[in-house]
C-alpha cells in the first residue's frame, strides 16, 4: 500500500526507503547489469558490502542509471574491525562505488571474539560527524551487542541489518529495536537453503487468494511487520516480480498464518560465531 512505499526516518535523521535491493553473491562483473535492472525497476534503496566484493559494479551502475546520486540510497558494510580499520575500509569504499559519502554503513558482524565492536562503531559516528556517511548502523548484532554499544558510545545503531523470515522473525529483537528507536532491515527475506517457504501450503494457500507469487507474499508478509526489506535475485523477470508487492496488502489472518511458520531457528550465520 502507498505508506509502505515511503521512507522511515531514522533516528540520526536520513530517510531510508522501506524497500530495496540486496546484491549478495552477485559478482562484481554482474553487478552493473543487476543493479541497472533494479534500478529501471523503481528501486531506490541498494544494499552492497566490502564483502560481497561488487561496490564497483555497483557504482558502475549508479553512475549509469541517470538518477541523482540523491536519489538513490547506497548501503555499504565493513567487515574489518578496529577504528583505524573501520575508517580505512569506509575509504576504500567510497572509492570503489565512485562516491564521497554513504547513506548507510554497517559493521557486518560483530565478531565478538575479535571485541573491537564498540571502538568500530564509534568509527561510524565519527564518520557520521564529518559527512563522510548519512548513517550509522550495524548488522547481526544481537540485543547484548547492541546494549553494549549503547551504554559504551551513548548513541544506538540507527538500525540493524538481521537474518528475517517467517521461519525466523526474531519479535524479541524487533521490541528491542522499536524501544530504542533502531530500524530492522530484513535480510534473505525469502528464506534460505532451497525450497522452504516456496513449499509451504499455508503461504502457498495464501498466495493463491491474493492472486500472487508466494514470493511477493513472504515479502509483503516482512512489510507489514514494520521491516525495511532487502530482497536479491539477478534474474529481470524476478527482480519485477519482487517489487511488485506494495499494491496489495494482507489481512490478519493470513499475517497470523505466516506468523505461526516461525521456528526460532536461524539459517544463517550465527552472531556469536562468527569472527
Amino acid at each position: 500500500m502507498s505508506e509502505l512505499s515511503t521512507a522511515i526516518t531514522m533516528s540520526g535523521g536520513a530517510e531510508i526507503p522501506r524497500y530495496g535491493y540486496g546484491t549478495f553473491k552477485i559478482d562484481d562483473d554482474r553487478a552493473q547489469a543487476a543493479v541497472e535492472t533494479a534500478l529501471a525497476t523503481g528501486y531506490r534503496l541498494v544494499d552492497t558490502a566490502v564483502g560481497y566484493q561488487n561496490e564497483v559494479g555497483v557504482g558502475r551502475a549508479i553512475a549509469a542509471s541517470g538518477l541523482k546520486r540523491e536519489d538513490v540510497f547506497l548501503t555499504s558494510k565493513t567487515w574489518d574491525h578496529g577504528y583505524d580499520e573501520v575508517r580505512r575500509n569506509l575509504r576504500e569504499s567510497l572509492e570503489r562505488l565512485g562516491t564521497d559519502y554513504l547513506d548507510l554503513y554497517l559493521l557486518h558482524w560483530p565478531r565478538p571474539a575479535v571485541d573491537k565492536y564498540v571502538e568500530s562503531f564509534q568509527a561510524l559516528l565519527d564518520a557520521r560527524a564529518e559527512g563522510l556517511i548519512r548513517s550509522a548502523g550495524v548488522s547481526n548484532f544481537t540485543i547484548e551487542h547492541l546494549a553494549r554499544v549503547e551504554s559504551e558510545t551513548g548513541a544506538a545503531p540507527e538500525l540493524n541489518q538481521v537474518e528475517l523470515h517467517p521461519y525466523f522473525s526474531q519479535p524479541e529483537l524487533r521490541a528491542y529495536h522499536d524501544e530504542h528507536g533502531i530500524v530492522t532491515e530484513s535480510w534473505g527475506p525469502l528464506a534460505l537453503r532451497g525450497g522452504g517457504l516456496f513449499d509451504e501450503p499455508v503461504v502457498q494457500a495464501v498466495a493463491e487468494a491474493r492472486g500472487r507469487t508466494v514470493a511477493q507474499v513472504v515479502l509483503r508478509w516482512n512489510l507489514q511487520r514494520g521491516n525495511v526489506v532487502i530482497p536479491k535475485s539477478e534474474t529481470p523477470e524476478r527482480i519485477r516480480e519482487n517489487w511488485e508487492v506494495l499494491d496489495f496488502a494482507l489481512t490478519d489472518e493470513d499475517l497470523a498464518k505466516i506468523d505461526a511458520l516461525d521456528t526460532g531457528n536461524r539459517q544463517g550465520g550465527d552472531p556469536l560465531d562468527v569472527n
